[in-house]
Parts: C-alpha cells; sequence; structure tokens
C-alpha cells in the first residue's frame, strides 16, 4: 500500500509536501511550458511570484550572479500589480487548482502596511488557498527597515493582514535576524496561521578584476545549496518555538535535503533555486519522498515531521 503524502497547513490540505518557492518560479505558467501539464500538477501546490498593489519595476541590471554552490538575486520584487496579476494569471491558476487539487498560494509584498492590506483584500474572493506575506520588504514609512526583522513591527503586520484577510495567512520569515526564534513568536503572537521560512541571506559578490560590485544592486539575497545547513538549523529552531506549522526552504536540492526539513520540523518543503538547472527538481523530490516512506515502512510523511532523534 503506497504511503499517504498529504499534509494539512491551517486547515488547508496539500497532496504532497512539495511546493516551488516564492521568485523562483514566475507564476506557474511559464514552467509549465518548459516541463508540460502533468509535471506542474503533480505539485502540492503553487506559490506564485510576489504580488504588490501597484507595479514594481524592480532594480536595475545586472541583477542575479553566481557563487560558490548558489546564487545571488536582486531582482527587487518586479511585478506587474495586483490587478494584472488578477487578471492575467489567476484564471489560469484556478484551471490548475480545479483539475489537479494543487493548492494556490499568493505571495505578497508591499512597502506598507496599507500595500499588504490593498493586496489581501483584492485576493479575499479569489480562488487562493493560502497567502504568504513577504516581510522582507523594506518599510519605507520606518527608514527602510524590513517589516520581518522588528519583532514588535512584525507582529503589527502580521495582526493587520489577519484582521482583512480571507485566507489563512502565512509569514515568510527574513533569516536576516540574530534570534530566529524570536521572529517566529511574533508572528505567533500576531495570529498567524503558519510561517516559512528561510528566506535568502544577504550577500556581495565583487568582480576583483574591474574592481566593481557585481550587482547593480551591490547586495542580493544569496539562495542554493551554500545556504541549506543554515535554513535547517533555522527551521527546527522556529518549529520548536511555535505551535504553528512550518514550511521549509533553502538550498533544497534533492528529496535526501527536503526529508531532512521535515525531519527538522517543516510540515512541508519549497523549492527554489534547484529548478533553475534541474527544471524537474521538484517532481523528482516527491518520487523520492515517496520512495523513501516505501523503503522505511512509514506509512505517513506526517510521522517525520520533527522526528530527528538525539
Amino acid at each position: 500500500m503506497k504511503s499517504r503524502m498529504e499534509v494539512s497547513i491551517a486547515g488547508v490540505t496539500l497532496k504532497n509536501p512539495v511546493m516551488d518557492a516564492s521568485g523562483t518560479f514566475g507564476n506557474g505558467r511559464e514552467y509549465e511550458e518548459l516541463i508540460g501539464p502533468e509535471a506542474l500538477r503533480m505539485l502540492g501546490a503553487i506559490v506564485t511570484k510576489g504580488v504588490s498593489g501597484q507595479p514594481w519595476e524592480g532594480n536595475a541590471t545586472p541583477r542575479v550572479a553566481e557563487t560558490p554552490s548558489g546564487m545571488l538575486n536582486a531582482i527587487g520584487l518586479q511585478n506587474p500589480g495586483i490587478d494584472v496579476f488578477v487578471r492575467r494569471e489567476l484564471p489560469f491558476l484556478k484551471e490548475v487548482k480545479e483539475s489537479s487539487g494543487t493548492r494556490v498560494i499568493v505571495n505578497v509584498c508591499g512597502h506598507s502596511v496599507e500595500e499588504y492590506l490593498s493586496v489581501i483584500e483584492r485576493l479575499h474572493d479569489e480562488p487562493v488557498d493560502l497567502l504568504e506575506i513577504n516581510v522582507s520588504c523594506p518599510n519605507v514609512k520606518q527608514g527602510a527597515i524590513a517589516f520581518g526583522q522588528d519583532p514588535k513591527m512584525l507582529e503589527r503586520v502580521t495582526r493587520a493582514v489577519k484582521d482583512r484577510a480571507g485566507q489563512p495567512v502565512m509569514m515568510k520569515l527574513t533569516p536576516n535576524v540574530t534570534d530566529i526564534r524570536e521572529l517566529a513568536r511574533a508572528a505567533e503572537a500576531g495570529g498567524a496561521d503558519a510561517i516559512s521560512l528561510i528566506n535568502t541571506l544577504t550577500g556581495m559578490k565583487i568582480d576583483v578584476h574591474r574592481r566593481r560590485f557585481v550587482l547593480a544592486n551591490r547586495t542580493g539575497g544569496l539562495s542554493g545549496p551554500a545556504i541549506h545547513p543554515v535554513a535547517v538549523r533555522m527551521v527546527y529552531e522556529a518549529a520548536h518555538a511555535v505551535s504553528l506549522p512550518v514550511i521549509g526552504m533553502g538550498g533544497i536540492q534533492s528529496w535526501e535535503d527536503a526529508v531532512e526539513m521535515i525531519l527538522a520540523g517543516a510540515t512541508a518543503v519549497a523549492v527554489g533555486t534547484a529548478t533553475f538547472h534541474n527544471p524537474q527538481a521538484m517532481q523528482q523530490i516527491i518520487r523520492g519522498i515517496e520512495e523513501y516512506l516505501e523503503l522505511s515502512g512509514v506509512a505517513d510523511v506526517n510521522e517525520l515531521i520533527g522526528a530527528v532523534k538525539d
């Protein structure tokens, strides 16, 4: 008998615990052209690129650079805004959901609390299962400090979003803090239904021959295998600090990486940078988890959540 792969996040059932990481997958349509409709519909959920209230142009180029065992990006959350997203992307995502049961998670970004609220209110009655709130955005009203770096600010944003949201709310935490547990507790205190982590680590690359910054933005977000051990540690700490479901991400390349994250306490996992060099990475990870469960005699993937032993 096949092992059970379903997991639940804030009352939303996913057919398996694997999804894409926001910002690496477009809104699903782009990857369908590359991997085909059946492969896309294998995913437990599709997480959209960040959506803001108004169009964002993003940062100047160059804004992507390779690094040892990873990459830096400074895209700047470029997107056409909520109105275009609802008109152009949601019909496609609705069809995927209805035809396959793959859940739809919309990543929301903003430079002010008001902008977050404008997006989530626009999505209130749309076919969206979960909202992932990107609190790594700079708060333009507070000296451009990221919402997610101040526990009090994070709690206020979480509470404001929860008060207006029509779907369960998942706060995406930044790793660029001293103690991730403090931020996880702040999200829980604000009423979050789940948390996801980690977002990218801030990094920099300099071209020694030109003596110039490689990225026009100077700094960018580091992702890929290089950050995986950091991500596992932070997922473990966050999962043991709160009672919320945790979606773990950061450098997942294989089913072993995904299972490691689940053992650390993640209910589900998100895969990002791996898909740039292996578009079928998520499908391979889903199959790998299934095979691991069956070979290990584990009847239900939920038995692995937080099951690491000393």
